[in-house]
């Protein structure tokens, strides 16, 4: 299957390229950005060598569609979507933190736990709870956003303020954005008959002063999904939760002796590997839009990219 893992356009008005793990940024006339979800696949802050076919298109049409979905709620950089890895916003200055939000003792949060901490970014966590318990209310465990190849960082809300990061004004509604997304996304999940989990949101302010989320929403990068259906009885048992997320690929990972730490090699994905994680991909985009995948044309998919893209510029 063909992949997209890198780009190299030069679209007209363009001022610069920023690369992500996933996401390949350009800024058009320092108005404009236009973000291009690629197929890399990153775990443990780490880009594995293969691409996974569909995963950019399945990215962006999650995140775009969510923030669609939560804009009446809280504002975003988001103004069009002209191909299926495209999107298209204002441009904005990052904050330089993650907003991490958890429902439940899963993931990061649990391997914490059960190595015996009970701070976790400034947050107490209650003794007596076992991985994928509920938490009494959700949390905020924000880490700080890693420049290209380094580790995020759990951090505390005093830290963020005492080094002046985020001031505290606007990260009072960096906490309320949060709180609000993640309870829209709670709903829209158990609509669907699934539990959102734990998610991280980002933000950014516009040229005017306006706080608004950027980046992904939701998605399974992003986010971490449990079935609903079967999760108490899962709980009692002491059984692993069904999840839809991409913990799956780090389970995997973990097991072939991979966690990003330093000397150890990323064991090899074949082929067949790769196929079995973007049908897990689609089978996540199902599940969390409740709609059917369409397939984009993958036959050459720079050439559509950019076309689709010079297409939008022009007509501005």
């Amino acid at each position: 299957m063909n992949t997209i893992t890198s780009t190299q356009f030069n679209f007209p008005g363009q001022k610069s390229v920023y690369k992500g793990k996933v996401r390949e940024v350009y800024n058009i006339n320092d108005e404009l950005l236009v973000m291009i979800a690629t197929d890399r696949l990153s775990a443990f802050d780490v880009v594995m060598p293969k691409g996974i076919p569909f995963k950019g298109q399945i990215l962006n049409q999650i995140a775009t569609k969510f923030m669609q979905l939560t804009e009446d709620i809280v504002p975003n950089w988001l103004i069009a979507t002209p191909d299926p890895n495209v999107a298209v916003g204002h441009l904005c200055q990052p904050f330089k933190v993650e907003m991490v939000i958890r429902g439940y003792l899963s993931g990061h949060a649990a391997r914490e736990y059960n190595a015996g901490k009970r701070l976790l970014c400034g947050v107490t966590l209650p003794d007596g709870m076992k991985e994928n318990d509920k938490f009494p209310t959700p949390i905020i465990t924000p880490s700080t956003k890693a420049d290209n190849g380094e580790h995020d960082e759990d951090i505390s809300r005093e830290d963020i303020l005492a080094k002046g990061i985020v001031s505290k004004e606007d990260y009072e509604v960096l906490e309320q954005y949060t709180r609000a997304l993640f309870q829209r996304g709670t709903e829209i999940a158990a609509s669907r008959g699934l539990i959102l989990v734990d998610t991280k949101y980002e933000f950014g302010k516009t040229k005017d002063g306006k706080i608004v989320l950027i980046d992904e929403i939701h998605t399974p990068d992003s986010s971490r999904y449990f079935y609903a259906d079967g999760y108490q009885e899962r709980q009692d048992r002491g059984e692993a939760q069904k999840q839809l997320s991409k913990e799956f690929v780090r389970q995997w990972l973990i097991a072939n002796g991979f966690q990003g730490k330093e000397g150890q090699q990323i064991p090899d994905m074949t082929n067949e590997y790769i196929s079995t994680v973007s049908d897990r991909y689609i089978e996540l985009y199902e599940n969390i839009l409740g709609e059917k995948f369409n397939k984009a044309d993958v036959s050459n998919i720079q050439k559509r990219i950019e076309e689709n893209v010079l297409k939008y510029l022009n007509k501005l």
